[in-house]
């Protein structure tokens, strides 16, 4: 039996659907870990402007963002609590960081307090967390430009 071979065989092109599959892929994947500076923020939450405020210079290793709100409530992991329930909350996010091996005297506690929350509440706050174990605290506050 004699096979017919071509003397004209065309240059073959490679698949690209591998490589353009690939692409999509490392794509979503930095889509979903960059760490996005506005992620911890909400819109209710209109802070206090201060000519001191300046932003960290390293991002905080162990941050837990505590949002205040005008109305006294505090906005924490999509929940909305008064002051005075959010003890089970943190003593939660404390067992969840013993667990990793992390002493919650290392975490950070960010206090976002919009601007016409009581500054007792800040106060109480700031308490109930020292009365879970957490030490560090960060207040924030929008820069304002002196005159």
């Amino acid at each position: 039996m004699r096979f017919r071979t071509s003397r004209h065989a065309g240059a073959s092109e490679g698949d690209m659907t591998p490589m353009i599959d690939m692409t999509f892929q490392l794509i979503a994947f930095f889509m979903v870990v960059i760490n996005f500076a506005e992620a911890d923020q909400n819109a209710r939450i209109r802070l206090p402007e201060s000519e001191l405020a300046k932003p960290a210079d390293v991002p905080f290793e162990m941050p837990i963002t505590l949002q205040l709100t005008r109305e006294g409530t505090v906005l924490f992991v999509g929940e909305e609590v008064p002051v005075a329930g959010l003890k089970p909350l943190l003593r939660r996010e404390r067992e969840i960081l013993e667990y990793r091996h992390v002493k919650p005297s290392t975490a950070t506690v960010i206090i976002r307090a919009d601007a016409g929350a009581k500054t007792g509440l800040v106060q109480e706050l700031m308490e109930a967390c020292r009365d879970v174990g957490f030490e560090k605290f960060s207040l924030r506050a929008k820069h304002q430009e002196g005159t």
